[in-house]
């Protein structure tokens, strides 16, 4: 279960989703925080810790259907968070009196209802990221560089699913594997150089960054695809030679243009109606 952030009216809401039930569910703080107005999560998680106890005492089922799930702080840090599906928010709203309850309740309508689009149209989320990359300032040239990036990612990631590779904590061993052999840093070193901590690290990249690591990763599936790799180590040892390939072509580029390819630059500009 992966946890992102939805937008409304500018504030940030937590959100999950569960694939097997294709639910998504919300944090409740964070949707208490926008509808009391609360300045600060403090606040808020004392306004739910109140109104959570005198709904218990009143026997609303509202509370029993709060799950517990580990969602991204501001910190960067995951903690465990009560946190809801849309119904059953929808039914916590009503207890909580303000002015923002009936146009959260048609936003939780339209967000809730997103993923199971997108699973239906992988052509919206396609879009939605292209949109979000435009308003980061990203030239269209970065962009179809971006986008040709994930399609080669995700055919390395068939592969390795019908390989015998484990998703999660196996598939960061091996896409760790692989970018540190083409770039000479990890994944987490990666994101340091550019200040990183939560976000997307190919969303930062440079275009030449973005093509060395599509070289790593096609050269990667191309080699499994040859010997047949199956299995973490198979596909570890694949991932060494790859990214190999990649880091003999970026030391060349970089002999001959005396630039480093990998930077800490992000080059991520900033929303145009952002200061």
């Amino acid at each position: 279960m992966k946890d992102d952030i939805a937008i409304f009216e500018e504030k940030h809401i937590r959100r999950a989703y569960d694939e097997k039930a294709e639910i998504w569910f919300f944090s409740v703080v964070d949707i208490i925080q926008v509808l009391t107005d609360q300045p600060d999560h403090a606040r808020a998680r004392n306004y739910w810790k109140v109104l959570k106890n005198r709904l218990k005492k009143e026997g609303s089922e509202v509370v029993t259907k709060c799950n517990r799930l580990k969602l991204t702080a501001q910190d960067g840090k995951k903690y465990l968070t009560d946190v809801a599906n849309a119904e059953t928010l929808l039914r916590l709203v009503q207890s909580v009196p303000s002015p923002k309850a009936e146009p959260i309740k048609l936003w939780l309508a339209k967000v809730g209802y997103e993923r199971i689009k997108e699973m239906a149209d992988p052509e919206i989320a396609l879009n939605r990221s292209r949109a979000l990359w435009q308003q980061h300032g990203r030239s269209q040239k970065w962009i179809e560089q971006r986008m040709l990036g994930q399609e080669t990612r995700n055919k390395l990631t068939d592969y390795w699913k019908n390989h015998e590779v484990k998703e999660g904590r196996e598939y960061a061993i091996l896409t760790n594997i692989i970018h540190q052999e083409w770039s000479g840093v990890s994944v987490k070193q990666h994101k340091g150089l550019k200040g990183l901590e939560t976000q997307n690290l190919r969303d930062h990249m440079s275009e030449a960054e973005l093509i060395f690591t599509a070289l790593a990763e096609l050269s990667t599936r191309q080699i499994a695809e040859s010997m047949n790799a199956t299995g973490l180590q198979e596909n570890a040892v694949a991932g060494k030679t790859g990214g190999g390939i990649a880091r003999q072509a970026r030391e060349q580029l970089e002999e001959k243009t005396g630039h480093t390819v990998v930077t800490g630059n992000s080059n991520m500009l900033p929303p145009a109606d952002e200061e």
